[in-house]
């Protein structure tokens, strides 16, 4: 069968286009072997990268690079209290930078000397007190009672001493001498009584029985006369000398309690210790304060002199090697970052932190006047830049070397 001649020719036409089309297309397998293997390249690339900058951050050659960011932002940020890099001396450099926290540098838990019930509270949290201000009066009525005691009990004593101090009075030793003469009568009539009777007896005139009671009567008389001449001159040489000593320790004993009852009731005022700002109350008026408590769960406010702050760090020992005793820093807290302080090193603490692995650092700031309390509060954070001036390294160890 013939094909018609205008039929094949449409159908050759088709091909050759399709050929055109075809070879205009990109291998599908070569694509994507070349995609894949710059993938790998890249990964490879990011990784060797992530491992030198990690063994050169823990080998700490990374620092200059942090000094220099860091030194190029101080020199940004105008700072009135801190001076700028031009003011500074050529060697004036920063050594190292880290963050602590801002405490007091001396915080005092008030505690009540004596425990009771608070009458009258006179402070709030954030209020300014001046040293001697009363604070709160603890209830006083037991304690003046034992102070009145103990006042009673002094002043027996030292009538008690007085007494024998001013010795016998000349009434009682006439007293005495009268009944020493009395005793003598009374013995020279018993005397009598006792001859008469034993005459009696020898003429068997008397009982046996009554010359027995006449001699008892007699010698009765006689020991009596002894007595109260011994007493009569025991008043005439006055109280010994024992008695009054022992009297006088009694007097000292007393005034000692009467100290201590005064004393309680003083303390039932509570004052405050220093000039500072209250930081925290831990009573209200009507509670019972213990002064016998430790944990400061019954004590009656926290205070603290907000114009003596420090800085709190903890430096890695790694870098402790460049900080040291008074060197000079710059703070910026974090809840003011326009805001810059000098400070200084005031001490390295004797002990390291082995958990971890550190070694705290105190650093003194310089609080301008008028500022106290105002941006610089207990706890809040702050960034410390430690100057590397004057640096007490020896050479060798200085610069990294």
């Amino acid at each position: 069968m013939d094909v018609p001649t205008s039929n094949m020719n449409s159908h050759s036409n088709r091909m050759d286009l399709r050929e055109r089309v075809a070879s205009l297309r990109l291998p599908a397998t070569k694509s994507r072997v070349t995609g894949s293997r710059f993938a790998w390249s890249l990964t490879a690339l990011l990784l060797v990268t992530n491992v030198i900058t990690g063994y050169l951050l823990f080998n700490g050659r990374m620092s200059p690079v942090v000094v220099a960011s860091s030194t190029k932002a101080l020199e940004k940020v105008p700072n009135p209290s801190f001076p700028s890099s031009s003011q500074k001396s050529p060697s004036t450099s920063v050594a190292l930078e880290s963050k602590g926290y801002i405490i007091p540098t001396q915080q005092i838990l008030v505690s009540p000397k004596v425990s009771g019930m608070v009458v009258e509270l006179n402070f709030e949290e954030g209020m300014r007190v001046e040293k001697g201000n009363i604070l709160a009066v603890i209830e006083s009525i037991e304690f003046e009672a034992d102070r009145n005691r103990a006042a009673a009990t002094l002043e027996l004593s030292r009538q008690r001493l007085l007494e024998l101090e001013q010795g016998t009075r000349p009434e009682e030793i006439f007293q005495a001498e009268a009944e020493l003469a009395e005793a003598r009568i009374q013995m020279e009539e018993a005397e009598r009584d006792y001859q008469r009777i034993s005459a009696l007896a020898e003429q068997n005139a008397t009982t046996r029985q009554a010359l027995t009671a006449a001699e008892s009567v007699s010698l009765a008389a006689k020991q009596r006369v002894t007595r109260l001449t011994h007493a009569w001159e025991l008043l005439k040489q006055g109280p010994r000398v024992e008695k009054i000593a022992a009297a006088r320790a009694e007097v000292a004993q007393a005034q000692a309690e009467l100290s201590a009852a005064e004393w309680r009731l003083e303390n039932c005022v509570i004052r405050a210790p220093i000039s500072g700002t209250i930081l925290k109350k831990n009573a209200e008026e009507g509670n019972i304060i213990n002064s016998a408590a430790f944990n400061g769960s019954f004590s009656l406010c926290d205070m603290a002199d907000l114009s003596e702050l420090e800085v709190q760090l903890d430096i890695q020992e790694r870098d402790i090697r460049r900080v040291f005793p008074g060197q000079d820093c710059m703070i910026r807290p974090e809840a003011w970052q326009d805001r810059r302080y000098t400070g200084t090193v005031s001490r390295l603490m004797p002990i390291a932190d082995r958990a971890k692995g550190a070694v705290p650092v105190r650093v003194k700031i310089q609080i301008p006047s008028g500022e106290e309390g105002v941006y610089l509060k207990p706890e809040m954070g702050a960034i410390v830049t430690f100057l590397s001036s004057a640096s007490p390294l020896p050479p060798e160890e200085q610069h990294g070397k």
